[in-house]
């Protein structure tokens, strides 16, 4: 629950960002261990992260100014506030496009590349939402239960009120996530299901979530912005397993 580590002269360390850098550092040294294991150039998996990092924070920004584009209306100055206003499935989709793109330059399979960054990016996520705890967003609700957490330094959680630790919770999940894609990755009937299983349990998890958390978001009717771009991205998954499976099948028969 400490926002700022520390601090050398001007220059500071904040706990979300060096998270976020330990996700991403060991996001490419496992997809880089695992790629030799399904022929699959290591060499290509910085370059891809690097495309992908950059895809994701556009795609976090620009979704995020879609989602608050009534506030923008009436305060257009938030276009300038770059450091802050991000949405994670805008970063997913936006770091998933990068990478088709990379791809697609260097004509490589992206269905292959894709099974194989993707328990990465879940990996990812679980340092990343460390970093979430550590920073006080992403915080839930008040909670009278044993399994609470009392933020006390927050700049953006409630300090001194118990609340259900949504980030930790979240966190194990995308470890979980991790290891259990990865135990597909070896039993997938085709390229692409296992980014497609991905696609179905951020999902999944992402809505429930979402019912425990209580910091501001958008809504979309009764449900959050983000359960509301889940229904869309759990269609999308199940499209993507049953098609990419039938399709292993026919190369395989064939």
């Amino acid at each position: 629950m400490k926002p700022e580590l520390f601090s050398i002269g001007p220059f500071t360390v904040y706990s979300y960002g060096l998270m976020i850098a330990i996700g991403v550092i060991m996001a490419v040294v496992v997809a880089e261990r695992r790629a030799p294991k399904y022929n699959l150039n290591g060499d290509h998996i910085f370059n891809i992260a690097i495309w992908g990092v950059v895809g994701g924070i556009i795609g976090s920004k620009v979704l995020y100014w879609i989602v608050e584009l009534p506030a923008i209306i009436q305060d257009p100055s938030i276009l300038l506030d770059i450091g802050n206003g991000f949405v994670i499935y805008g970063g997913i989709l936006g770091g998933i496009l990068a990478g088709f793109l990379y791809c697609r330059v260097k004509k490589l399979s992206f269905l292959q590349y894709f099974d194989l960054a993707m328990p990465s990016v879940a990996l990812a996520q679980g340092f990343g939402r460390i970093g979430c705890f550590l920073a006080g967003c992403c915080y839930g609700r008040e909670t009278d239960s044993w399994f609470h957490v009392v933020f006390t330094e927050s700049h953006i959680a409630p300090n001194g009120v118990p609340l259900i630790p949504t980030q930790l919770i979240s966190s194990a999940a995308d470890f979980l996530h991790f290891f259990v894609l990865v135990w597909l990755a070896k039993r997938k009937k085709g390229d692409g299901q296992v980014a497609g299983f991905y696609l179905i349990f951020y999902s999944i998890g992402r809505s429930l979530i979402e019912l425990l958390r209580d910091d501001p978001r958008g809504a979309v009717g009764g449900l959050s912005t983000s359960q509301f771009i889940s229904l869309f991205i759990l269609l999308a998954g199940v499209a993507i397993v049953v098609i990419c499976g039938r399709r292993g099948k026919k190369a395989a028969a064939a």
